[in-house]
Order: C-alpha cells, then sequence, then structure tokens
C-alpha cells in the first residue's frame, strides 16, 4: 500500500499523519520533541504507521459477525490492551536503564541500596499500569515520559522514607535513565505486543477460542501488509533539522493553510496558536495562502506561556480551560509576558482574587494577543477555523468566539477534534499531491 507522510515538528510536540493515494487519513501519531528533532519526528511517524495498522484492523472487523456488530467497541478495548503493553514494555527498558545508572559513582554510594529501591518503585509502577489503560480511565498525558514520571516520582516518595537515599537521587537517576528509553526507535509493528493485547481483550471479553484464532489470523493480516513511504514532507518550528532535502520540506504558514482547508474546505480564514508562535493565515477556496501574519519572537500569548502558568499553579496543562470557566468575573491582566506573568500571578493571589478569575483573564489576553494579529492579516472571514494546540482549551475556544463575533459579526468558527495535527495533514497532503498529481 502507498503511503504519504506529513510530519509537523512542533516546538513542544511533533505530530505526522498517514494518508493514502486518496488523500484519507489512515493514522495520525504524536510524541513530546525532544533536543533531538530527528528522534522526534521518527517516534511520531512510527506511532502514526501503528495507528494505520489499527484503521486496517477496524476495516477487516467489519465482516467479523461474532462480534454483534461492535467492532468498535471491541476495537477500542484493544487499542487501550495494546497500548498497555507499549507501556509495560517501555518501563522495563527504564527499570534496566535505572538500575544500570544505580551504580553511578556520582550517587556516593555503591548503588546496591538504590538498586534494591529502585526493583520496590518499579514493582509497584508495574502493579499500577492495568488501571493507567482500563476502560474509562483518564491519564493527564499520554507521553511516556510523563506518565512514568509522575508515577516514579509519586512511588519513589512513598518508598525513600524507610530509606537512607535521598529523593533528589532518584529522580537523578529517573532523568538520566528517560532519555535513553524515550529515544529508543524500535522497527516495525510488535506481532507479540499485538497478540498478546489481543489475548488480554479476548480474556476479559469472554471470546470462544474460534473468535480468537479468527482474530489472531485478522491481525497477522493487517501486520502483513506493507505500507510503502512513497513521499514524505516536513514542516513545523524545527523543519530545518529535518533530515529531508530541500524538496521535502514546506513552510508552517503553507501546510497550516492547506491542511485546515482539508478539515473545512470553506475556511477563510485560520488562527494557529501552537506551543512557540501564533500565526494568522489568509486561504483562497483552494487553501491557498494568500496573506499571514506572525507573532514576533517573543513566545508571550502561546502554548508555553500556558504551560508555564500550569506550573507556577501546580495544575496540568489540562485543568486550566475547565478551571477559567467557572470564573465569576473578568479580570484583567496587564501582562502576557512569560517573564513576568509568573509575578503577576502571585501578586493577584496574594491580594485574594479567586483562581478561576485571573486564569479566565490570561486566557482572554491571550486571545487578545492572537485577535491583533488576524487584524493585521486582514482580519477574520467566514469561515473562521482555530488550530493548534490551544484549540484544544475550552476556555480559549469561548473567548476567541466571543472575540470575534463581537468584532466581525455572526460567522461560521471551526475547532476540529484533530486541529492539533493540521499542518501535519498539510505537509501530508502536498507529499500525496507530488505524487499523484
Amino acid at each position: 500500500m502507498k503511503t504519504f507522510i506529513g510530519i509537523d515538528l512542533g516546538s513542544t510536540t511533533t505530530k505526522a499523519i498517514v494518508l493514502d493515494g486518496d488523500e484519507t487519513v489512515l493514522g495520525r501519531g504524536i510524541t513530546n520533541s525532544r533536543s533531538n528533532y530527528g528522534i522526534a519526528a521518527e517516534v511520531a511517524k512510527q506511532e502514526a504507521f501503528l495507528d494505520t495498522r489499527f484503521f486496517l484492523f477496524r476495516k477487516l472487523l467489519q465482516d467479523l459477525p461474532a462480534l454483534g456488530g461492535h467492532p468498535d467497541e471491541f476495537l477500542g478495548k484493544f487499542e487501550q490492551d495494546f497500548r498497555l503493553e507499549q507501556f509495560l514494555d517501555q518501563l522495563s527498558e527504564l527499570e534496566t536503564a535505572c538500575i544500570d545508572s544505580a551504580g553511578d559513582a556520582r550517587l556516593g554510594k555503591d548503588g546496591a541500596e538504590t538498586r534494591a529501591l529502585l526493583k520496590g518503585i518499579f514493582q509497584r509502577l508495574d502493579d499500577e499500569a492495568p488501571q493507567l489503560y482500563a476502560q474509562g480511565s483518564s491519564r493527564k498525558s499520554d507521553f511516556f515520559r510523563d506518565i512514568a514520571g509522575s508515577q516514579y516520582a509519586r512511588a519513589a516518595e512513598l518508598l525513600v522514607k524507610d530509606s537512607g537515599i535521598g529523593f533528589e537521587a532518584l529522580l537523578n537517576v529517573y532523568d538520566r535513565s528517560i532519555i535513553e528509553v524515550e529515544n529508543h526507535i524500535s522497527t516495525g509493528a510488535d506481532e507479540a505486543k499485538f497478540m498478546s493485547a489481543l489475548g488480554r481483550t479476548c480474556g476479559r471479553s469472554r471470546q470462544s477460542s474460534g473468535l480468537l484464532d479468527e482474530l489472531r489470523q485478522t491481525v497477522r493480516t493487517v501486520l502483513d501488509t506493507e505500507l510503502e513511504e512513497s513521499y514524505v514532507i516536513g514542516t513545523g518550528y524545527g523543519r530545518a533539522t529535518l533530515p529531508f532535502s530541500k524538496e521535502h520540506i514546506r513552510s508552517e504558514i503553507l501546510c497550516h493553510g492547506l491542511g485546515a482547508h482539508i478539515m473545512h474546505p470553506r475556511t477563510a480564514t485560520v488562527l494557529d496558536i501552537g506551543g512557540q508562535d501564533t500565526k494568522a493565515i489568509q486561504v483562497d477556496s483552494d487553501g491557498i495562502v494568500e496573506s499571514f501574519q506572525m507573532n514576533d519572537r517573543c513566545a508571550a500569548g502561546c502554548g508555553r506561556y500556558l504551560g508555564y502558568i500550569a506550573d507556577e499553579m501546580n495544575l496540568g496543562l489540562h485543568e486550566l480551560g475547565p478551571m477559567a470557566m467557572q470564573a465569576t468575573r473578568k479580570v484583567r491582566i496587564n501582562s502576557t509576558c512569560t517573564v513576568f506573568a509568573g509575578a503577576e500571578l502571585r501578586d493577584r493571589l496574594s491580594m485574594g482574587e479567586k483562581r478561576e478569575d485571573i486564569v479566565s483573564g490570561l486566557h482572554r489576553a491571550i486571545i487578545l494577543r492572537a485577535m491583533s494579529i488576524l487584524s493585521r492579516s486582514g482580519g477574520i472571514r467566514d469561515e473562521f477555523t482555530f488550530t493548534g494546540g490551544v484549540a484544544k482549551n475550552e476556555a480559549a475556544v469561548a473567548v476567541l468566539q466571543e472575540l470575534a463575533t463581537e468584532n466581525y459579526g455572526e460567522l461560521t468558527m471551526n475547532v476540529n477534534p484533530d486541529s492539533i495535527y493540521t499542518g501535519a495533514l498539510g505537509a501530508a497532503t502536498f507529499a500525496q499531491r507530488v505524487i499523484v498529481h
């Protein structure tokens, strides 16, 4: 099967999209960006190909009457179990790396006591893992570094109390080891993980042995399907570091404009708020860029600004939007500078202002800055498409809808659930058109 890949190397996350020759999205992949952008791009592409396998598996499941007409329910459980197998495999790698690191002379010990403590920590992490991937469970992140780091720190804090080892020393072991595990790239789809996950799913669902054999054969058929990389296009903040020749690179402006058009064909204006920059783009009826504006070198008013605020308030990034929606009054934030925002936040809290009111004001400040960039690009035209990681924040969406209507009247604002992949989709579409058109 011929496939066409787009990779969007952002400052905080790297995304990949896999298309077929008909521009059908087969798979999506995302990972946290690293200092080694080449590895981040490869991991995101690998995740997109894994997602493609599940897409193909879903198509074949439609013809299995034994699933009672509910293949999506079964596939959802199967994918959760596969992610659990993937997590446990990486956890085992991390345990090995940490234990090897525990003999390091920098710990000031022979390492024996530290290694014993690490085994206790990882036993606890293994025991807790199935709960993280159970049906209906919620995780603050889907990235291994974030999940494992949070679980590791909590377990280390509990177990270190009865030992003579410092908590900081254990965190140092983790910090040195996670890079090695995170940057490991496996080659191809791992049949063992798929089969183990299938066994978990069928065991819980109490499926017959005959159906299990049929499902195993279906998995083998999918894994035997060759996915040919016909053409790859890279874009994004770190595109210059990608190991591609110039003809395999497109600007993020072009990719976001075309990607928004593919998602919503009537798009005329695009606002993308990512981790490092904000882009306002005007496109024609074919998704071709007519004009654009970007923020200056300062990253104020972007995703990293929100991330800094979340850290200051000891919250997860995903918690900011819901908190802002609980505000009872509007608070004007004077600074959108990341450097000074923390100081203003602390000052307002000390004066007794509510956290939700302050966070709501911060969201409004970000969107007001975006509105200025939109104005310089030519304003907002109908339809208006909001993309990027911040488009997943319900408070940002609500403020943007309010201000857009207030300044430009009633218009259609599109917020796609897969908006974070807009740049990668545009890049993949460029890749497909190089070959097909």
